[in-house]
């Protein structure tokens, strides 16, 4: 397919911005971007699509979901918003838990049925990549249960799915040692044969795994080939962040308790430095601190955590609007974060931006500001998204352009 987009008022690539600007797709990729003025003869004869004089941004990337599951926790939601903290609803047999029975009680297909719903909230706000973690299954067969309703939605969502399998909890009834045995020993051989997951993510934190059983989970996926991560500092400081620079871990997530010795680590190793807003405010911990981490020379993104207990929370711009405000984060900044970092912590340089090479995934704003969504809360004008050059969600009202 060879198509050329035009009538862009204002594009953020996001490296550059540029005015009246145009770019030309081939087979769902971007090869030439630049001024319209500046179309090169032999892209102008290729079919013409105009974008009204729009905004455009690339496609949105969400490098840290929790998509699928069963069930919601508007009762913990609740109680928490009373005072009760999180930690001692986790040790009463509420939070993840909760989460876990009722995973385990749906079937594959009310699963995938429930979170294609969920994806399609995220694709009218402009996520086109979006990466879904297991972990509320917790015995082998329910995380594999979780892992083919990831695949599956993978090959029918618009976006592109990243799957990953997530060492959560130690379920009840399972000795901590037997459990991780089980993990290394079986569970990831399963996963990497299969071709289930592309990495391993483990929640390091008092309540869910220690430092050494960390250690062991993610040395043992990297000797399978599958990429690795971390939910790290998010409830106490353990040496989790450290520990993700040290195995060249694609992220390490969270960050709330970590320190400037952790930002040194993950600036020198590469590993990206996610935060989940959601997550902070909702359980009312720290903010991460995204602006020290940015001048520390952290390559920093931004995720929506979405799940049901942590971070309900359906909006990227949401999330980029509160690391702007709490996190210091310029707007340009925090878009970066969203885009072109966000899809480094999967590991895909080719998306996240408007450049040669890369997938052509691009958001339509209905403003001739293609920053307005940033400015505008509670309301996202958002016209359309397209995934490879294909426009796959088009707003059913769109409104005129502010």
């Amino acid at each position: 397919m060879k198509q050329v987009f035009t009538g862009i008022a204002e594009l953020h690539t996001p490296r550059e911005r540029l005015e009246q600007a145009a770019f030309a797709v081939q087979d769902g990729r971007f090869v030439w971007v630049g001024a319209e003025a500046d179309l090169p003869e032999e892209y102008r004869g290729w079919p013409r699509t105009d974008l009204g004089g729009r905004g455009v941004l690339p496609g949105l990337v969400d490098a840290h979901t929790h998509l699928v599951y069963g069930g919601n926790r508007l009762d913990e939601y609740l109680k928490r918003a009373r005072g009760e903290r999180y930690e001692a609803i986790l040790a009463a047999g509420g939070g993840i838990y909760a989460t876990v029975r009722a995973t385990g009680a749906a079937s594959e297909d009310e699963l995938y049925e429930e979170a294609r719903a969920r994806a399609q909230l995220f694709l009218a706000q402009g996520v086109t990549a979006l990466e879904i973690k297991s972990g509320y299954g917790l015995l082998p067969e329910a995380e594999l249960k979780m892992l083919r309703v990831i695949r599956r939605l993978g090959e029918t969502l618009p976006q592109r799915v990243f799957p990953t399998l997530l060492a959560h909890v130690v379920p009840g009834g399972w000795e901590r040692e037997e459990y991780v045995a089980m993990f290394t020993a079986e569970l990831i051989p399963e996963v990497a044969r299969s071709g289930l997951a592309q990495a391993v993510d483990v929640f390091c934190d008092p309540g869910a795994f220690t430092l050494e059983e960390t250690r062991r989970i993610l040395e043992a996926a990297l000797s399978h080939g599958l990429k690795v991560k971390l939910h790290a500092e998010q409830i106490a400081h353990t040496g989790a962040t450290r520990l993700a620079a040290e195995l060249g871990a694609l992220s390490a997530d969270h960050l709330e308790q970590s320190t400037p010795q952790d930002w040194q680590a993950l600036a020198a190793s590469g590993t990206i430095g996610t935060v989940l807003p959601g997550a902070a405010v909702i359980l009312r911990k720290p903010f991460p601190k995204a602006r020290a981490m940015w001048d520390a020379g952290v390559r920093v993104a931004i995720a929506t955590d979405h799940n049901p207990g942590s971070s309900p929370l359906y909006s990227p711009w949401l999330a980029m609007q509160l690391t702007m405000s709490l996190g210091r984060l310029s707007a340009e900044e925090a878009l970066f974060a969203h885009t072109e970092n966000a899809a480094l912590a999967l590991g895909r340089a080719n998306l996240g931006r408007i450049a040669v090479g890369s997938r052509a995934d691009f958001v339509v704003v209905d403003s001739t500001s293609a920053l307005m969504p940033l400015y505008q809360w509670g309301h996202t004008p958002i016209h359309s998204t397209y995934v490879g050059g294909r426009r796959v969600f088009r707003a059913a009202s769109p409104g005129s352009l502010p």
